[in-house]
């Protein structure tokens, strides 16, 4: 019992930041003990550098998934052209 709660109090990533950008957007907690009161300003802070976290760590995973694929790209079409020339 006590296991599936601690696995149900963490949240998948996109899920937290779905919630994050739903409080931030109502300026109210949505969840837990402050349930219905006024975001803070430590606690808007929060919401945002987490979002922006999140944005960061996505454009970088793009990044990386597309510099792979063009290094990829590039390694197949110097075989196709035949390498490296043999002297």
């Amino acid at each position: 019992m006590a296991e599936q709660k601690r696995k149900a109090r963490w949240m998948m990533p996109h899920k937290r930041a779905k919630g994050y950008a739903a409080e931030r957007k109502a300026k109210v907690h949505q969840r837990g003990k402050k349930d219905g009161e006024e975001l803070s300003e430590y606690d808007k802070g929060f919401r945002s550098g987490y979002l922006f976290c999140q944005t960061d760590h996505a454009e970088a995973y793009k990044w990386s998934q597309a510099k792979k694929k063009a290094d990829s790209d590039s390694a197949e079409g110097t075989k196709a052209k035949g390498g490296k020339k043999k002297s």
